[in-house]
């Protein structure tokens, strides 16, 4: 039995293999700035990806240390070889700081993506295959919510969960899931109502397909293929949002994980005093961090797009022409 279970499992690679070479394929075309945009962006948050992995092996310090061998940290300490980017007030290091909250940030945008997109993507679907009274109940909830700026329904979601949950990275991640909801649910919903109608898919349902099947099978992969761009920039989004919600304090907690705009929230008051480096670095991390997420997805955007996709162009040179054939004709004689 072993025999048929290795053929088996060469037959799945074989036929997985296909599939990721098709996916891959339009990245390995990219050329021009699409091109420098992709691997840029995916260069610069890879480095905050390995940084939030690695930081209990890079940091030198905990995120809420503020002593070491019995000895206090000096408070708002200047940038030296002791503490490479100072530290604040409560004689935290800042480097420290700053490395733990690429972490909490990678947390939050992870987990509020994978719920947006398991609450977003499957409303889509059945509303826009299925229509009807449900499609407008679904539009009429996410329309409203549109109606609301991001950062102002995150807060209310953010102070109703404050009391049952607390504020921390769950709660924060829930208060952005809530307000990204609309946006994957109307990009799914308007490609399902331009796809149904298509011929592939009135075949499947003439064959008997049930709907779910037709969905899972057609439609999907189909309107699926613009999420990832979406994604990538609605991450840059949601790391603004999250430190909009630290810096006005419903945010997470300092004593459950460091966090950039709680940070510069904090060092407001230190700038006045000419203390700088408080607030640049975790402000710096922050425009780095959104602008290599900004750059991946619009990198993506421009390289999975079959509209602006743009191929690589191979010149074809053609050889000398030869001389066409001369053909003589005898005319016959009067």
């Amino acid at each position: 039995m072993a025999v048929p279970a290795e053929t088996a499992r060469i037959e799945t690679r074989r036929s997985i293999l296909p599939r990721v070479q098709r996916a891959v394929a339009p990245i390995r075309e990219a050329r021009g700035m699409q091109r420098t945009m992709l691997w840029v962006g995916a260069a610069i948050t890879s480095a905050f990806v390995l940084m939030a992995l690695l930081a209990p092996l890079v940091s030198p310090y905990h995120f809420d240390q503020y002593r070491s061998g019995g000895t206090r940290f000096p408070q708002l300490a200047a940038p030296s070889a002791q503490h490479l980017m100072g530290t604040t007030v409560t004689s935290y290091d800042v480097f420290s700081r700053v490395i733990w909250g690429a972490q909490t940030e990678i947390k939050v945008v992870l987990i509020s993506l994978v719920m947006s997109l398991s609450i977003g993507v499957p409303l889509g679907l059945i509303s826009g295959y299925f229509a009807g009274k449900l499609d407008r109940v679904l539009v009429l909830i996410m329309d409203a919510m549109l109606a609301f700026p991001f950062l102002l329904l995150a807060i209310v979601i953010a102070f109703l969960l404050s009391d049952k949950v607390g504020q921390g990275i769950l709660t924060a991640a829930i208060a952005i899931t809530v307000a990204y909801i609309p946006l994957y649910f109307r990009v799914i919903r308007n490609h399902v109502i331009s796809i149904r109608e298509e011929s592939f898919v009135e075949a499947a349902r003439a064959m008997g397909a049930r709907p779910f099947t037709v969905i899972r099978k057609y439609v999907f992969f189909n309107v699926i293929q613009n999420v990832p761009p979406l994604a990538t920039l609605n991450a840059a989004d949601a790391i603004l949002l999250l430190t909009a919600l630290g810096f006005l304090g419903y945010g997470i907690q300092p004593t459950q994980g460091a966090e950039w705009g709680y940070d510069i929230s904090r060092a407001v008051s230190d700038a006045s005093s000419g203390i700088w480096w408080t607030g640049l670095f975790p402000g710096l991390a922050i425009v780095l961090l959104v602008t290599g997420l900004t750059l991946l997805g619009e990198g993506l955007n421009e390289t999975i797009n079959p509209v602006l996709r743009r191929r690589a162009r191979t010149n074809v040179e053609f050889g000398p022409s030869s001389p066409s054939p001369v053909i003589e004709t005898e005319t016959e004689g009067p």
